[in-house]
């Protein structure tokens, strides 16, 4: 079932609510849409879960308004789908981007309703590069991407559709995958990746105190996986799980492996 939710005056996010039983709400990657979630969604309701995935503000058919694109007001679209939706007992999963932002949500609103937290492949504690921080992207290439977004959008798209994947997938998944980003605006992409570039998320890290698991990539060419080593040290008792064979689209090209782990984390033991 598909419906929308007013955030903010005048702003509605579209949700995709699937199932009954314990809510997983799903938050997508930078610059997909609530369908890159489709092989999970079609499985865990099966299993007493209830998928709900939110189109993140300019993303998939969420409203495009012209603001609102840092961290801080993508937290508090998911703190409104919360309180929207009366949720409590949650499972937040965020991926790429969308790990950020529930990374975000967790310090910003002191994880409200959320019982457990599963990153993948996040673009956390920090996407790009500074003095004291080694890992990620440089920023001047988060600068060529954001002039490609106003120059070049559809090859801006497309290349990061095969930088997605380290492995062969058919071409139909490809274009499967750039039609979620042409679903975007230009404009929320180029402002997400300002988000993106500048975002600072180390004194978030220690506000996180549900049990979290870290599910990345070894050969992610998105958000490199020494990303996902320091987010597991920046977050007391986190558990990071990786993908040997995997790149950033782990939940699509490890999906056999993926899917099994993703149920084992979600069951009753683990909570």
């Amino acid at each position: 079932m598909g419906y929308y939710i007013e955030v903010e005056r005048g702003v509605k996010l579209y949700v995709e609510d699937i199932g009954q039983g314990v809510p997983v709400l799903m938050v997508h990657g930078w610059p997909l849409d609530h369908r890159m979630y489709e092989y999970q969604a079609a499985l865990l309701p099966a299993y007493g879960y209830r998928c709900i995935q939110v189109d993140l503000r300019g993303f998939g058919k969420s409203d495009r308004p012209w603001h609102g694109y840092d961290y801080d007001r993508l937290a508090d679209d998911v703190l409104a789908v919360m309180q929207a939706l009366q949720l409590r007992q949650v499972r937040l999963i965020g991926f790429s981007m969308g790990g950020a932002v529930v990374t975000r949500y967790m310090s910003r609103h002191r994880g409200f309703g959320v019982t457990q937290l599963i990153l993948i492949g996040a673009a956390t504690p920090r996407f790009t590069q500074t003095s004291n921080f080694p890992y990620g992207m440089p920023a001047s290439e988060v600068d060529k991407l954001i002039q490609q977004a106003y120059s070049d959008r559809p090859q801006l798209v497309t290349s990061f559709g095969e930088l997605l994947f380290a492995t062969p997938v058919s071409q139909s998944l490809r274009d499967w995958v750039r039609d979620q980003g042409f679903a975007a605006s230009v404009h929320s992409m180029a402002c997400t990746l300002y988000s993106l570039r500048d975002s600072e998320l180390r004194p978030d890290l220690p506000c996180i105190h549900v049990p979290t698991w870290i599910l990345h990539g070894k050969l992610d060419r998105v958000c490199p996986f020494p990303l996902a080593v320091q987010t597991q040290k920046g977050i007391a008792g986190s558990r990071l799980i990786p993908f040997e064979r995997s790149g950033h689209g782990v939940f699509y090209e490890a999906r056999p492996e993926f899917n099994s782990t993703l149920l084992s984390i979600l069951s009753p033991s683990h909570n």
